[in-house]
């Protein structure tokens, strides 16, 4: 396993801004659901101190230290799907997080693209700007994969409620093989994440070139 700490001391300024970014794209995408899910009327994450971005509510201090050492990390907040108000509030609730990080994915390519056009900042930072967008592309794939335990797998039942039974053995049994089928094929969300903002890039330059 390769563990992401050796960045503290071999790239100090990549550690920090890395860390950053990932720590401010989960806290966002937390955020969201948060507020979403007081909107569609449920108090639960609200009144549990779930509006805010601060990384030590939205994550715990657990998978901030996980990922700090290996690079691993998540974050959670409480809702309960009894007090919506609408049939699909659990779906649009779910899809909230990920569409935040959408718009910080396309936000950070637009940032970068707008600092190389200006000559601004360095080669270090148009790196992390990119990366940031990549990330958060990454993210947003990520958990719209109709996988047990992802927002997509929420999405879906809400969508498709008899599709599955909530407590089914089948969906037991493939949570842990999926969630091993995701980090074997991280790379490849990731290669998309890349894909895209190279491509908002070109028709940045396109537009405005």
């Amino acid at each position: 396993m390769t563990f992401f700490i050796r960045y503290l001391w071999e790239d100090p300024r990549f550690f920090i801004a890395w860390f950053i970014i990932v720590v401010l794209s989960i806290c966002c995408h937390e955020y969201a659901h948060a507020r979403v899910a007081l909107h569609e009327g449920d108090s639960t994450a609200a009144d549990n101190g779930h509006l805010t971005f601060n990384p030590f509510k939205q994550m715990g201090l657990w998978s901030l230290l996980t990922f700090a050492l290996v690079g691993i990390a998540w974050g959670q907040v409480p809702v309960n799907s009894a007090n919506y108000r609408r049939k699909y509030s659990d779906a649009i609730v779910s899809a909230a997080g990920p569409l935040t990080n959408l718009i910080l994915g396309f936000a950070f390519g637009g940032l970068m693209f707008l600092c190389l056009k200006l000559n601004l900042g360095d080669e270090f930072a148009w790196k992390m700007l990119f990366y940031g967008g990549v990330i958060n592309i990454a993210l947003a794939v990520l958990n719209l994969l109709p996988i047990p335990g992802f927002d997509g797998w929420a999405i879906l039942l809400n969508l498709k409620p008899d599709l599955f039974k909530k407590d089914s053995e089948w969906i037991k049994g493939s949570f842990f093989v999926a969630m091993i089928l995701v980090f074997m094929f991280f790379n490849i969300i990731f290669s998309i994440g890349e894909a895209v903002i190279k491509y908002e890039l070109e028709l940045l330059a396109h537009i405005f070139g």
